[in-house]
């Protein structure tokens, strides 16, 4: 990549202390958590982004959030998590945006937390975390969401959370490390996510709210590399046609935490570079080789800043 080119990345977490200490058993904090970056909104943070040439992060809580709560608490913590986000973002503005932490379990509140965040503190979209409550985001209960969303004109984040207790019991009890399934971080996440993605693209949530922008993350939960067979499936067998259409209209992926050439080739030949974004998953997975991921890339220098800036700067409305 040329000297100066600029680098955001979009799926890059954080935690709030008053969330952290509150998970517990299988859902709760793993040995392998990188504590340190995920307290910090600060130095740490930034001198591994200017190490890796990191311009900007768009910083969201990290999983499960605050939908493994009651409303109140939901409420109350989500309100916490984005006001403590917003104070970085205010301190490093040229270097930090937000994604809103939704409380989901109360969908009218979560709409109305997405509003006051974007309006307010011009956040730039919202990240969830997989399932609510046994539910997915394609129970009507949950469009509000997605109106407002749309009516903001930000996308949301759908983001892996720790698949539901009936599969994760069924498929990866057996291989557990002490309390931690770390089969269903493994696999888990990306196919309960994919799921997730494919329930919304035959919902007929984007018949309702067709401009509405949905991002995946981990180049696109394996779901490009089965669009054809999904779309002739779902034409075939489910009767209805166009998936392949929605999916591309509507989604964008992101590179995070899945740095590897023929998966990002594949994005590319399926859906357009116009429509994948930066990320490491930061603190998860290295800045550094997230962005050497994309330095050896074999694509133009052109395609190569779409997806490093230039994608996230046009729907995220950033401001270089």
């Amino acid at each position: 990549m040329p000297a100066g080119q600029r680098i955001v990345a979009v799926e890059e977490h954080f935690w709030i202390p008053e969330l952290r200490d509150r998970y517990s058993g299988p859902r709760g904090i793993s040995t392998h958590t990188p504590a340190c970056q995920l307290d910090d909104l600060g130095e740490i943070r930034l001198k591994e982004m200017d190490a890796a040439g990191i311009d900007v992060q768009v910083i969201s809580h990290m999983q499960p959030g605050t939908q493994i709560f009651d409303p109140e608490t939901a409420v109350a913590l989500a309100r916490k998590a984005n006001d403590v986000l917003y104070g970085a973002t205010r301190m490093h503005p040229n270097r930090f945006a937000g994604f809103a932490e939704l409380p989901t379990v109360d969908p009218k509140a979560a709409a109305d937390e997405l509003e006051r965040t974007v309006t307010q503190y011009n956040f730039k979209g919202a990240l969830i975390n997989g399932l609510t409550a046994g539910s997915f985001l394609d129970a009507k209960k949950f469009w509000c969401i997605f109106e407002r969303a749309q009516a903001l004109d930000v996308p949301i984040y759908l983001h892996p959370g720790i698949p539901h207790a009936a599969v994760s019991e069924a498929y990866y009890s057996d291989y557990r490390r002490g309390e931690f399934p770390y089969l269903s971080v493994a696999w888990g996440f990306t196919v309960e996510t994919a799921i997730h993605a494919i329930r919304l693209a035959v919902s007929g949530v984007f018949d309702a709210f067709p401009r509405l922008k949905i991002i995946l993350g981990h180049l696109g939960e394996t779901i490009p590399f089965t669009l054809w067979r999904c779309d002739w499936l779902v034409a075939h067998v489910g009767g209805r046609a166009g998936f392949a259409d929605v999916f591309r209209e509507h989604f964008y992926v992101t590179t995070s935490g899945s740095f590897q050439q023929s998966a990002l080739a594949c994005c590319i030949a399926e859906l357009g570079v116009d429509r994948i974004m930066f990320a490491v998953d930061y603190p998860y997975n290295a800045s550094g080789e997230a962005v050497a991921f994309m330095r050896s890339a074999p694509i133009s220098e052109a395609e190569k800043g779409k997806i490093l800036h230039a994608n996230a700067d046009r729907l995220l409305r950033l401001s270089p």
